[in-house]
């Protein structure tokens, strides 16, 4: 399902998505109809930019991952400033695009979202990690997590926000091969997704 209050952006996105086998079950123009289509039409994934009449882009993801908690978010927007993208993330969003990327990487990460992974702008990525990770200049010591060299040659990569299909190309490894350093990953630094990883992965000086 898609939520853009532009008309025109909306029908062509929609049209370029389902010439590449992404149909698009629904449209919306304000959150308020986004709200009340997600039941009906039951999207796997939800695209929506943050500048949205009425109701604004963060309420409606929370309103919809409150709603509809299986069915991921991904802003898609021109918006690429560090606290747009936190308060996304922290709204419940599962993923954070921007406009002007090529049409396959914002298709990768739709899908990256339907695939249950968290998806973010390479281009923002790195600069989204340091502010993160400003407040401190190393993680405290601890148990070192014992990465393998594989693994710290993931992390990485995934630091810079590149999806697990990328990273299985860059290091020439299979997609399943990578998921399950990612997942190992992920265990070893005691942390539940990509972004809290590549955080740890800065402040302790990992990579």
């Amino acid at each position: 399902m898609m939520v853009d209050d532009h008309e025109l952006f909306r029908r062509g996105a929609a049209s370029l998505l389902e010439e590449r086998g992404i149909p698009v079950v629904a449209s919306a123009a304000r959150a308020q109809d986004a709200i009340a289509l997600v039941i009906e039409t039951n999207p796997d994934v939800i695209l929506t930019d943050l500048n949205l009449p009425g109701m604004s882009g963060l309420q409606a993801i929370q309103r919809l991952t409150a709603i509809a908690p299986l069915k991921p978010v991904v802003v898609l927007t021109v918006m690429a400033d560090e606290e747009s993208v936190m308060d996304a993330l922290l709204a419940g969003a599962r993923g954070y695009v921007l406009k002007d990327q090529p049409i396959d990487q914002i298709i990768e990460s739709i899908r990256a979202a339907a695939r249950g992974e968290l998806s973010i702008s390479p281009r923002i990525a790195s600069a989204l990690v340091r502010r993160l990770c400003a407040p401190s200049d190393a993680e405290p010591s601890g148990k070192d997590p014992q990465l393998t060299s594989r693994e710290l040659e993931v992390l990485a990569l995934l630091t810079r926000g590149i999806d697990n299909r990328q990273i299985a190309k860059a290091l020439y490894l299979s997609e399943h091969t990578v998921k399950n350093h990612v997942s190992n990953i992920l265990l070893k630094l005691q942390v539940e997704n990509r972004v809290q990883a590549a955080v740890r992965a800065v402040r302790g000086r990992l990579v």
